[in-house]
């Protein structure tokens, strides 16, 4: 557990990152904790370091993956309100959520309504993962005819793939030459503020 101090030393290494998308050089790191001695600054990142927020690599401080995870405040209800819990019973990244394998993900933007009663809307984010066997009901990016979409994946009576939206203003669409299967949607993720 950090303590208040450390916990606003790590407040300002997180904004850091956030702005720069790299952290601070031992150098700069006085400035960036609003610290005064290398001492001071040697007493924060030790303790970081043993909170697991930081770590040593090739003679650099670095973050670690903690670093980039937050406090799970208990569960919500989308029903009846519950009573409220201000008891924090978990780290998590957004990254250990979304992304199985990392060397095989990627995002893709939708654009568009046709998958809106899949929870899919304009402007969210698909989280695909490549190389994945795709099966019948998946929601996968495929390359169908040369154009890029998202949809579901289906097998008609025939045998034959399509893609299916989830909207019924638009219609199924079976390939005229070619379907490639870019990836499979493994989550999504949307911002309500920008």
């Amino acid at each position: 557990m950090t303590t208040a101090p450390d916990t606003r030393h790590l407040a300002a290494l997180r904004t850091h990152w956030k702005r720069h998308k790299t952290f601070p050089s031992m150098a700069k790191l006085a400035a960036t904790l609003g610290l005064s001695s290398s001492g001071s600054v040697f007493a924060v990142v030790g303790r970081l370091s043993e909170a697991g927020y930081l770590e040593r690599v090739d003679g650099r401080v670095a973050p670690t993956r903690k670093f980039f995870s937050y406090p799970v405040v208990g569960r919500v209800r989308a029903g009846l309100p519950q009573l409220a819990s201000q008891e924090t019973f978990e780290a998590l990244n957004i990254e250990d959520v979304l992304v199985r394998d990392p060397n095989r993900t990627s995002f893709c933007h939708v654009r568009g309504d046709s998958m809106r009663d899949a929870g899919l809307l304009d402007g969210d984010v698909v989280v695909v993962e490549a190389n994945a066997l795709p099966k019948s009901g998946d929601i996968v990016v495929a390359v169908v005819d040369g154009q890029t979409t998202v949809k579901y994946l289906r097998m008609d009576a025939s045998g034959a793939w399509l893609l299916e939206p989830a909207n019924p203003a638009y219609s199924a669409i079976k390939p005229n030459d070619s379907l490639e299967i870019l990836g499979v949607v493994v989550g999504s993720f949307r911002s309500y503020r920008r």
